[in-house]
Parts: C-alpha cells; sequence; structure tokens
C-alpha cells in the first residue's frame, strides 16, 4: 500500500510537469506549421520573382541579340558606303585632274 500512495504522490506532483509537456508539444506543433505554411508563402513569392526576373531576362536577352544583328548590318552598310565615298572622291579627283589638263592644252 505504501508503494501505491508513494505512486500516487509521485503521479500527482508530475501531473503539472506532464500538463506542460503536453502544452509545450502543441504550441510546437502550431509554431511549425505556421513556420512550414510561411516558407511555403515565402518560397512561391520568391519563385514568382524568380520567374519574372528570369523571363525578363530573357527579353533582354532578345532584344540585345535583335540590337547586335542590326549593328552588323549597320557596320556592312557603312563599310560599303565608305567604300563608294573612297572611289567617288577618287573620280572628282580624277575628272578634276583631267579638266586642268584640258585647260593647260587649251591655254597653249
Amino acid at each position: 500500500m505504501a508503494e501505491s500512495e508513494s505512486r500516487s504522490v509521485a503521479e500527482e506532483t508530475l501531473k503539472p510537469f506532464y500538463q506542460r509537456a503536453s502544452e509545450a508539444e502543441d504550441r510546437l506543433s502550431r509554431l511549425e506549421a505556421a513556420l512550414a505554411s510561411k516558407k511555403d508563402s515565402a518560397t512561391d513569392g520568391s519563385s514568382k520573382v524568380i520567374n519574372e526576373l528570369q523571363s525578363q531576362i530573357k527579353d533582354a536577352c532578345a532584344k540585345v541579340s535583335l540590337e547586335e544583328e542590326k549593328n552588323k548590318k549597320l557596320a556592312a552598310e557603312n563599310a560599303k558606303l565608305q567604300y563608294r565615298i573612297q572611289h567617288l572622291v577618287q573620280a572628282v579627283r580624277d575628272g578634276d585632274d583631267k579638266l586642268e589638263k584640258m585647260k593647260v592644252t587649251m591655254h597653249e
């Protein structure tokens, strides 16, 4: 009997500790659930931002590619025009030289 009385006293003494432990486990479960939901919503938000940024980067890369292609075409056209200008200038000089020779021969 003494054993059962001491057991009942021990159980009575430990009862508040068990209750506090149970409450702590409940709070911990709620906190873990809240943290998990925040992580999920943060992850969803972050992934949306990341996807949006990746989309913007792809768009920017496409624009850069188009601009580089335009730049190449303009550079090629510019080189052709420079070549034509060189030949036109040379033709004008040659024409001026011929004109001067004709003037000189006419005055003689």
